[in-house]
C-alpha cells in the first residue's frame, strides 16, 4: 500500500466558507524505498490486533464516546501546556487531534500521524473547517511515524499501541523523537477488567504494557486510574530526563 503512495504534498480542497482560510496539508512524503519487514503475528506472547480500517472512522467520533471513556478527563490528565509540541500517533480522523491543537495553542504544534491517508484526509477537512492551523498531518509507515528527532514533548497513543504491527521498530522511533523530559502516553482498554465491553484482542493489562515498553528503553513515570474503561500510562525514556524511580 505504501509503495503506491506518491511522495508529494497533497493540498486538500476544503469548502470552509472564507477565502482567507488556508487548506490543511497532508504530508505523504514517505521513503518508498524503505523495506517493510513482514509483520509478526505476536509480540512477547501477545497477539497483535489488526489496525482499524478507515471505513470504521465514524466509531471514533460516536456520540457515546465521551460518556463511555470520559475523553475530557483524559485530556486534562495529560497536563499539556500551551506552546508544546505533541503528537497524536494513530490519530485516525482527528477526534483527539483537534482538542490537542486547541490545548497547545497557536504557538504549539500537533503532529497527527496515521498509516492510512484516508483517515488523514478526514482529519484535515475537520481541521480546516475549524480553522486550526497548528496541525501537521503525516502519513507514517508501520515502522516509522516520521517524527522529528528530539522535539516531541508528548506522544499520545489512544487505543493504538496494541495495533502496532511492528512494535519494536515503532517504539525505537518514538523514543528518538522525544524531547528531554518528553513522555509517551498510552491509553489502553483494561485487560484485567472483564466488565470493559471491548474484545480481549483490543485490551491490555498494565503488566503487558510494562513488559513490552520497559525492554524498549521506557520507564513508567505516572499512572492515571480514573478513566471508566482505560489505563492511562505515562512513560519516559529510561536514559533520558526521567523522573522514574
Amino acid at each position: 500500500m505504501f509503495r503506491a503512495m506518491a511522495t508529494l504534498w497533497i493540498a486538500l480542497a476544503l469548502s470552509i466558507g472564507t477565502a482567507s482560510a488556508q487548506p490543511v496539508l497532508v504530508d505523504t512524503a514517505i521513503d518508498v524505498t524503505t523495506e517493510i519487514p513482514p509483520a509478526p503475528t505476536h509480540h512477547l506472547g501477545r497477539e497483535i490486533a489488526q489496525t482499524m480500517h478507515y471505513t470504521g472512522a465514524p466509531w471514533l467520533v460516536r456520540e457515546s464516546r465521551q460518556r463511555e471513556e470520559d475523553c475530557r478527563l483524559l485530556l486534562q490528565a495529560l497536563e499539556i501546556d500551551a506552546g508544546q509540541t505533541v503528537c497524536d500517533l494513530g490519530c485516525g480522523n482527528g477526534f483527539y487531534t483537534l482538542e490537542l491543537a486547541r490545548m497547545v495553542g497557536p504557538e504549539g504544534v500537533v503532529y497527527a500521524v496515521d498509516i492510512q491517508p484516508e483517515m488523514l484526509r478526514m482529519l484535515a477537512a475537520r481541521a480546516g473547517d475549524e480553522r486550526l492551523a497548528n496541525i501537521r498531518p503525516l502519513v507514517g509507515t508501520p515502522i516509522d511515524p516520521r517524527l522529528p528527532e528530539g522535539e516531541i514533548d508528548l506522544v499520545l497513543c489512544v487505543d493504538v499501541y496494541h495495533e502496532f504491527s511492528h512494535p519494536e521498530q515503532m517504539l525505537a522511533r518514538i523514543r528518538r523523537s522525544l524531547a528531554p523530559g518528553g513522555r509517551l502516553v498510552l491509553a489502553e482498554f483494561r485487560g484485567e477488567d472483564p466488565a470493559v465491553p471491548i474484545k480481549p484482542l483490543h485490551k491490555m493489562t498494565k503488566a503487558q504494557v510494562r513488559a513490552e515498553l520497559e525492554p524498549a528503553g521506557f520507564a513508567l513515570v505516572r499512572e492515571f486510574d480514573r478513566l471508566p474503561w482505560q489505563h492511562l500510562l505515562f512513560f519516559g525514556a529510561e536514559n533520558g530526563d526521567s523522573d522514574a524511580p
